[in-house]
Parts: structure tokens; C-alpha cells; sequence
């Protein structure tokens, strides 16, 4: 593949842990895994706000107690925030109207993740969601092959709404390996007819536990067929969990990405990652 570009763009003060954003509009949208605040981050004059997305929530949430918010994706004017279902706690999932900047929705998606974890014979001790998509007709989910059985799986529900009655597709992927750890699912988004993803290798055989980080890879999936367009490695020294579309110009393809620190600290560094299409 051709040259890509990765630089640092800015550092937002207030935010850590930082798991999933969205760019719209000159602001920014971030989640981070262990805080029960969506945060607005407005790029031009450098203003931070934050919105409640769960009762009485702080920004740096136990590991043992906390949502687990790992991404989040947009469709129309809703953004929808959904915990990693990795243990009970983090089974939510948040409708959040970007006009009113209100939550519309709460939602309890055990069952849903019962059934999916069933589906894709994938053990609970196993199920790590960290990637969501929805293009108005199916959702798509990213689990994060970290735990022992190394599945790294996409579902795909067809359902306007995750209420309703659903087909269901799990698709298995192999993704590229650093040190001979395979990298696992950690985001993804869609630009016309692409799913853009991120992996990353940590050295830990647990969905709770971190692990020494080994690097972190983009790739690209078409979406008609689900097949695996290409992958590139970035990075081998960040754990890049969040992914979101910035720009298309000049035969390049321009995206914003976070990363999950795993301490305490409250500092986000956002990167600029650039491609060529091709």
C-alpha cells in the first residue's frame, strides 16, 4: 500500500480513556470506557462539554462498576453509544439526539447480546463489543477477539430498530498479526459502500485485562461482499480504539482516531490518520 500519514492533531484536557468519537459539524463526540459522560468537544474554539448519558455518572467510573462505553455510531440525527457487553454491567445502550443534545432512549440489550453470543458461539468470558455501524437498515457489530477463542466477528442484524424482530449474520474474520498475536477488533465506520476498521495487539488472552500493546492496524471491508479490501499496519506503540470519518480530498481519505491510554489520567490525544484511495 501506498504512504499513509499519522500525526497528532490535537489534545483535548478532560476526557481519558478514550474508546469511540464521532466528527461532525467542527465538533467532536467522544466516549471513553469507564466515564458515564458523551463529550462535545468543539474544535475552533477549543470548548469541552459534557452530557449525561447514565444516572449520576462520573468520569472515572471502576472497572469492576463502569458502563464499559466502547463505541458509538450515527444515523440521521441520533448517535447510539453501546457498552462492550463484556460482563452485566455493560449490556446499555444510549440513544443521544444530537439537535436537543438529550438522551432519547435507554436500552437493556442483554438479551439481544445472550442471543448474539449464542449465535456466533462466542462464551460470555469471550464477548468484547467494540465496533458499531448503522446505515438506517442493519447494524453492524464488532466483537473484539481478544479473549481466548480469538474471535474476532461481525454481526449483522437487519432491523430498522433493535426492538424489533431481526435476521442475523455472524461472519468470522482472521486479522493480521503482530509478534504472532493476531489484533482484534477495536472500531469501525462506514463511508459509502466501506467499512473502515481498526484492530489492535495487545499481549493478554482476557476481554477485562490489558495488555502490553504491540501495535494497532486500518483496514477496509466491502461492504456488499464483507471481504477484507486490504489491511496496513500504523502503529507499533498505540492502542487506537476510536475511528471516525474527517475528510475525502485529493485522491486521500482522512479520519480522525483516539486512543484508550488505560490510566486515569484525563488527557485525550486525537490523531490525524491520512490514506490514499485506491
Amino acid at each position: 500500500m501506498e504512504k499513509f500519514t499519522l500525526e497528532i492533531l490535537f489534545q483535548i484536557i478532560g476526557i481519558g480513556s478514550a474508546s469511540g468519537l464521532f466528527y461532525n459539524n467542527d465538533a467532536l463526540y467522544v466516549i471513553g470506557d469507564n466515564s458515564g459522560f458523551l463529550y462535545e468537544y468543539n474544535i475552533q474554539n477549543q470548548q469541552l462539554n459534557q452530557h449525561a448519558l447514565i444516572d449520576n455518572p462520573t468520569q472515572n467510573i471502576p472497572k469492576n462498576l463502569k458502563p464499559d462505553f466502547e463505541s458509538l455510531t450515527n444515523h440521521n440525527d441520533t448517535l447510539y453509544v453501546f457498552g462492550s457487553g463484556s460482563t452485566e454491567n455493560r449490556n446499555k445502550m444510549i440513544e443521544f439526539d444530537l439537535k436537543s443534545k438529550t438522551v432519547l432512549q435507554k436500552n437493556n440489550l442483554v438479551d439481544l447480546y445472550g442471543l448474539m453470543q449464542n449465535f456466533g458461539e462466542i462464551k460470555p468470558e469471550d464477548f468484547n463489543l467494540e465496533g458499531s455501524i448503522f446505515d438506517g437498515e442493519n447494524w453492524y457489530l464488532f466483537n473484539r477477539g481478544n479473549g481466548v477463542s480469538n474471535k474476532n466477528t461481525i454481526f449483522t442484524i437487519h432491523a430498522k430498530s433493535l426492538g424489533e424482530e431481526f435476521a442475523l449474520i455472524s461472519v468470522n474474520y482472521k486479522l493480521p498479526k503482530i509478534k504472532g498475536i493476531r489484533s482484534s477488533f477495536t472500531d469501525a465506520i462506514l463511508v459509502e459502500d466501506k467499512i473502515y476498521f481498526l484492530s489492535t495487539v495487545e499481549n493478554t488472552k482476557s476481554t477485562y485485562d490489558d495488555g502490553e500493546i504491540l501495535g494497532s492496524f486500518i483496514g477496509r471491508i466491502d461492504q456488499k461482499t464483507m471481504k477484507i479490501d486490504f489491511t496496513q499496519k500504523i502503529t507499533s506503540t498505540n492502542k487506537f480504539e476510536g475511528l471516525t470519518f474527517y475528510k475525502k480530498e485529493n485522491n486521500k481519505i482522512e479520519f480522525l482516531l483516539c486512543e484508550d491510554n488505560d490510566t486515569e489520567v484525563l488527557e485525550t490525544k486525537i490523531y490525524k490518520l491520512t490514506l490514499p484511495i485506491k
